[in-house]
């Protein structure tokens, strides 16, 4: 498995396959695990001196702040995925989303 890296703003990259979740930074629990974290020494701040818009947690507890929003993170991410499969009309009844599906290599 290679590494992913995705440009996260103002030249600063990130290896999305150490990546769990991507969230924005208004709510209190977030606020307060940014909080923790710059306590720990696991926070890294990537914002270039912008407002945080995004907060990445990674596999090794570190979180990371990003200046982008977390959908244009999540779409850069996506766009460089080369696989796209249109949903099928066998999938699960309960889904009637017709968005793609995207695979991973």
């Amino acid at each position: 498995m290679g590494v992913e890296l995705i440009h996260i703003g103002f030249g600063n990259v990130l290896a999305m396959n150490r990546v769990i979740a991507i969230a924005s930074p208004n709510s209190a629990p977030i606020k307060r695990t940014i909080q923790e974290s710059k306590e720990k020494g696991t926070l890294i701040d990537m914002t270039s001196g912008r407002k945080t818009k995004s907060v990445i947690f990674t596999d090794t507890d570190h979180i990371v702040l990003a200046a982008l929003a977390p959908e244009t993170i999540a779409g850069r991410l996506l766009s460089t995925r080369e696989i796209v499969f249109p949903r099928s009309e066998h999938n699960d009844e309960t889904d009637k989303s017709d968005k793609p599906v995207f695979i991973s290599p």
